[in-house]
């Protein structure tokens, strides 16, 4: 059997056509370029689904890679060794913060970061309610499937978790459904499932305001939105509203898997009584992905991708017009390309990629195409995407 064959047959498959049928086995990835078998390149236009905001193998997260893995990798990761790799990001993590958000618990995952930070809210408030929003995605484990706002892919794995309530999103007159029953409100300030739709930066100030009238705990999940991708090195920096627990994942590891949710320690202290343990992981915070961290967030600070994700902004809505694009909906380095039909945008996706342009579609926005690029890519090699694409476009 040959190689496509193989990855059919043992390894777990959860649609009917990966990459829409397209036979992409890749050898090599660095930088922006992906390499398959047969030498042929690919520009990388989504980074892994926003992961790799550095791009690939940056020589930088390798090299702390190397360092870290010759003194150990793994411990026991909550808390009993005061491990330095943990202690250093935390610390370089939460100084770039607001004061309140000084405490991170690591996870492996956008999915476990999302559960531990439903389970706190819980714990704090002694309240079961959870409010989440249409379209919403914030992971597929049983709790984050959960508060996932699309029924599509839940109704087959209820029941869930109870004491859901899902609002409309950026609809002022929906946040009164915020109770002193409430526990916490869970939202993207940058919806990246739905198509890429930002939350009015009223709409997140009045949510800040009910949520401090009830006591309720706000999370933001940044896990997509995070580490430089939307023109600040965090989206709710640009609303000037602040979460009491932040998700961060994705973007976070250059490449590793990693996340975290941040809080206050006064919040995070509610998990270490009643009972004892109250969250805990194998994996999270292990010592190899922490460096990669790490490296990656002063990769981000030093070469101040955060602003070059707005230039990226601009070359994509001055380069990328056609009269088969219905709405171009761009926040940095994250855009959508809607073309208003499932139809045609699964044809160009397809037609992309063998063009050697990697993209892909939204989970709840099935009629537009992502865009999100590492934050290193340069003028010259987005063009270069761009302008296949509009060849992809005019060959329709």
């Amino acid at each position: 059997m040959n190689q496509r064959e193989l990855f059919l047959r043992h390894v777990a498959q959860t649609s009917d056509l990966p990459l829409l049928g397209v036979d992409v086995n890749i050898k090599e990835a660095k930088g922006v370029k992906l390499i398959d078998t047969n030498g042929k390149e690919y520009i990388d236009l989504i980074s892994g689904i926003s992961v790799s905001n550095i791009g690939h193998c940056h020589s930088k997260v390798i090299n702390a890679i190397n360092e870290q893995s010759q003194k150990f990798m793994h411990l026991m990761v909550y808390g009993e060794f005061n491990q330095s790799p943990q202690v250093q990001y935390a610390k370089h993590l939460t100084d770039l913060l607001p004061p309140q958000l000084n405490s991170v618990y690591f996870t492996t995952s956008g999915s476990e970061a999302t559960e531990g930070a439903l389970k706190l809210a819980k714990r704090v408030t002694g309240r079961t309610e959870i409010i989440c929003f249409k379209n919403a995605y914030h992971g597929s484990t049983h709790g984050a499937l959960s508060v996932m706002g699309d029924e599509f892919f839940k109704n087959s794995f209820r029941p869930l978790l109870p004491d859901i309530k899902i609002l409309e999103y950026n609809k002022l007159k929906e946040l009164e459904q915020i109770t002193s029953k409430t526990a916490a409100v869970i939202i993207e300030p940058i919806q990246g499932e739905a198509g890429v739709r930002k939350a009015d930066k009223e709409f997140l100030k009045q949510l800040r305001k009910k949520c401090d009238t009830h006591c309720s705990i706000l999370i933001f999940d940044e896990i997509q939105t995070g580490f430089g991708r939307t023109g600040s090195l965090f989206a709710f920096e640009q609303a000037e509203v602040v979460p009491d627990i932040l998700l961060i994942a994705k973007g976070m590891g250059g490449g590793l898997p990693i996340g975290a949710f941040v809080s206050s320690n006064k919040l995070m202290g509610c998990l270490t009584n009643n009972p004892v343990l109250g969250h805990i992981n194998t994996f999270g915070g292990n010592a190899v992905c922490v460096v990669a961290a790490k490296a990656t967030l002063e990769v981000i600070i030093e070469e101040k991708l955060s602003a070059r994700s707005k230039e990226i902004e601009k070359i994509i809505k001055d380069h990328l017009q056609h009269k088969l694009i219905r709405e171009l909906r761009v926040f940095g380095a994250l855009g959508a390309v809607d073309y208003g039909s499932e139809e045609l945008n699964m044809r160009i996706i397809k037609n992309c990629i063998e063009a050697g342009v990697i993209t892909d579609w939204f989970l709840f926005c099935s009629t537009a195409m992502r865009i999100a690029p590492p934050l290193t890519i340069t003028n010259e090699e987005l063009i270069s995407a761009l302008q296949k694409i509009k060849m992809v476009l005019d060959a329709i």
